[in-house]
C-alpha cells in the first residue's frame, strides 16, 4: 500500500513539502456530467434559461474555481496555472451536459485537484442555473481522466469499474 503523503508519521494531516521536487510540465484532465430532464436540456440548448447562458457561465466558473483550488482544499499548494480549459457539451443520450477540463502548470506539484475542482464547480454551476426547472438533476461521474508529469509518472483512467492504469 502506498504511504499517504498528506499524513505525517504520527498520523496528523500535513502539507507536503515540494521544495526539493523537480520543476516539470504537469497536465491533468478530468470529467463529469449533469443528468437532467430532456426539457431542462432543451432550455439550456435554446439559451432561454432565466439566469443567462448556462454553458458559458459554467465554463467561466470552472476556470475561476481551478485558480482558487488551494483556498477550497486545505492541503493543496497555490499554483501558478499556465492553462485551464473547461468544455461543456450537450449530450442528448444522458440527457444532460458533459463537462471536461484540462489544467496545466510548470511546477513542483501536480494539477489533478485543479482539474477536478474545475469540473465539479462547472457541474454545480449548471445545476444552480437551471435548478428552478429541474431540482432532480444528478451530478455524476466526476473523475480524473489522465495526468502527466512529476515523479509518480503518467496516469490514464481505465473505463472498467475500479480499474486504472499507471505508467
Amino acid at each position: 500500500m502506498t504511504r499517504l503523503t498528506h499524513v505525517d508519521a504520527s498520523g496528523k494531516a500535513n502539507m507536503v513539502d515540494v521544495g526539493d521536487k523537480a520543476v516539470t510540465q504537469r497536465v491533468a484532465q478530468a470529467e463529469g456530467h449533469v443528468v437532467m430532464l430532456p426539457e431542462t436540456l432543451a432550455l439550456i440548448r435554446s439559451g432561454e434559461a432565466r439566469k443567462g447562458d448556462v454553458l458559458a457561465t459554467a465554463r467561466i466558473a470552472g476556470i475561476m474555481a481551478a485558480k482558487r483550488t488551494h483556498e477550497l482544499i486545505p492541503l493543496c499548494h497555490q499554483l501558478n496555472l499556465t492553462k485551464v480549459q473547461v468544455d461543456c457539451t450537450i449530450d442528448e443520450a444522458l440527457p444532460g451536459v458533459r463537462v471536461t477540463s484540462e489544467a496545466r502548470v510548470t511546477g513542483q506539484t501536480g494539477v489533478e485537484m485543479e482539474a477536478l475542482t474545475a469540473v465539479s464547480v462547472a457541474c454545480l454551476t449548471i445545476y444552480d442555473m437551471v435548478k428552478a426547472a429541474d431540482r432532480g438533476m444528478r451530478i455524476e461521474g466526476i473523475r480524473l481522466l489522465a495526468k502527466s508529469g512529476g515523479k509518480s509518472g503518467d496516469f490514464r483512467a481505465d473505463d472498467r469499474p475500479g480499474a486504472a492504469t499507471t505508467t
